[in-house]
C-alpha cells in the first residue's frame, strides 16, 4: 500500500500525494505554478538544477535576453530595472528565483524525476527513491534537454578541445589556436564574436535568417511591440502563416549578431562541417583545417524517454494541441518551441499558455489510497531536497 508522506525533512521511498506535479523550474514551469497557486491547487514542483534560473546562470557569460524587459516578466510580476534594457543573464536568473520565493511557489530543487508512468487513476512520477502521485503532470522540463552533437565528434583528434555551447562560459575556457565554431545560430554568432577578441576564429554552417532589427532603446521602444504581437498573435499554430513557420523552423533568426559582424571581427565564415579526416574537419568544399578547439552550437534535441505514456509521434515529439495531450487526459506540456506561437517557449509567452492550461484541467481532487482521503495536513513546501 502507498504511504503518506508526513514527515518533509525524509522523503526516501514515499509517496506524496498531490493534485498536479510539474516537472521543470524554469520560466515556463513557475509560470503554470503561479496559476495553479490561484486555483488554489496542491501542487509541487520538481526541478533537477541547484538553484532557480540555472538554466540562465549557467550559459555564456556576456549572454543576454533578446527581447527587452518590459516583455520579460512572469505573470503577477513585472521584470525589475529598465523597461527597455535587455537582462542580461544572471538578471534574468536573480529575477526568476525572487519570483519563485516572493510568489510563495513549492520548488524541490535538486529532484531529477527519472519515470512518469499511469497507475490506475493517476500518475506516478519518480526521482530515484522518491515518488509522487497526481491527477495531473505538467512537464515543463522543455523540448531540447540534451545537447546535440553530431557523430563525427568522436573522430576528431583527442588534442582538440571540444565544447557544445551549454559548456563554453568565455574565451579563457579555449588553448591559444585555430577555434572552430559550428553552427551560425544565434549561439553561434555571439559566441564565434566574443572569442574573435582572443583567438583566430572560424564559424562554419549556413546562416539563419537575419532581420534588420537589432537590440536597442529605440527598437525595445517602437518596434518591438511589433516583433511581440507577430511572435504571439499572427505565427500561432491556429492559421496557416503559422503552421508553415513551425514547420520550416530549423533555426531562430540571427537577432543580435549577424554575418557581418562576424566578418568586421575577423571570423572566417566557412561551408558546414561534412566529415572527419586524420582527426581534422573537412568542410563541404573539401578543405580542412588544423585547430585547436571546436565549440558545437548545434542546439539540443528531445530528451523524453523517461515518460511512459503514449504521447508522443514516431520522432519523439510530443503529440498535444496547445500543450493539452488528448490522449493522455490530465498530462500537459509547456514551454516547447511553436507549443502554440513562435513567442511560446520565451519569457514573453509562457504566462499565456500557462493560463491556457491552467484552465483546461480538471476541477482540483485529492487522490485516494488504500479507501483513505488524502490527510488536509498534508500540503506542499517551498524548500530543496539532495
Amino acid at each position: 500500500m502507498l504511504t503518506y508522506n508526513t514527515d518533509r525533512t525524509d522523503n526516501t521511498d514515499r509517496t506524496e500525494f498531490v493534485d498536479t506535479v510539474v516537472i521543470g523550474g524554469g520560466q515556463a514551469g513557475l509560470a503554470i505554478g503561479t496559476e495553479l497557486a490561484r486555483q488554489g491547487r496542491d501542487f509541487v514542483i520538481l526541478d533537477a538544477a541547484q538553484r532557480v534560473g540555472d538554466a540562465w546562470r549557467q550559459r555564456w557569460d556576456s549572454l543576454l535576453a533578446n527581447t527587452p524587459a518590459r516583455y520579460d516578466g512572469l505573470p503577477g510580476a513585472p521584470f525589475p530595472g529598465d523597461p527597455l534594457a535587455f537582462p542580461a543573464k544572471d538578471e534574468i536568473a536573480a529575477y526568476l528565483e525572487d519570483y519563485a520565493a516572493a510568489q510563495g511557489l513549492p520548488v524541490r530543487s535538486r529532484v531529477r524525476v527519472d519515470g512518469v508512468r499511469r497507475e490506475e487513476d493517476h500518475f506516478v512520477t519518480s526521482a530515484g527513491s522518491r515518488s509522487w502521485a497526481s491527477h495531473n503532470v505538467v512537464v515543463a522540463a522543455g523540448g531540447c534537454q540534451a545537447p546535440k552533437v553530431p557523430d563525427i565528434a568522436d573522430q576528431l583528434g583527442d588534442d582538440i578541445l571540444q565544447l557544445h555551447s551549454s559548456e563554453y562560459r568565455d574565451p579563457a575556457q579555449l588553448p591559444a589556436g585555430l577555434v572552430l565554431v559550428v553552427g551560425v545560430g544565434n549561439s553561434g554568432a555571439e559566441i564565434a564574436r566574443e572569442v574573435a577578441s582572443s583567438h583566430e576564429t572560424l564559424i562554419a554552417g549556413r546562416p539563419s535568417a537575419q532581420p534588420p532589427v537589432r537590440p536597442s532603446r529605440a527598437n525595445a521602444r517602437f518596434v518591438y511591440p511589433v516583433i511581440r504581437f507577430v511572435g504571439l498573435h499572427v505565427l500561432t499554430m491556429a492559421n496557416p502563416i503559422g503552421r508553415r513557420s513551425a514547420a520550416k523552423l530549423t533555426a531562430a533568426p540571427l537577432i543580435r549578431t549577424k554575418v557581418a559582424d562576424l566578418v568586421a571581427t575577423g571570423v572566417r565564415v566557412v561551408p558546414r562541417v561534412t566529415d572527419v579526416h586524420d582527426g581534422r574537419p573537412v568542410f563541404a568544399d573539401g578543405t580542412t583545417c588544423e585547430v585547436s578547439s571546436v565549440i558545437w552550437c548545434t542546439g539540443y534535441r528531445n530528451d523524453f524517454g523517461w515518460i511512459d505514456l503514449p504521447a508522443f509521434g514516431d520522432d519523439g515529439a510530443p503529440l498535444h494541441h496547445r500543450g493539452v495531450v488528448e490522449a493522455v487526459p490530465g498530462l500537459f506540456f509547456i514551454g516547447l518551441e511553436f507549443l502554440y506561437a513562435l513567442f511560446s517557449a520565451t519569457l514573453p509567452g509562457v504566462g499565456r499558455d500557462a493560463r491556457y492550461l491552467a484552465k483546461r484541467m480538471p476541477p482540483p481532487a485529492r487522490i485516494q489510497a488504500g479507501g483513505n482521503q488524502r490527510p488536509d495536513h498534508v500540503r506542499t513546501t517551498v524548500g530543496s531536497e539532495s
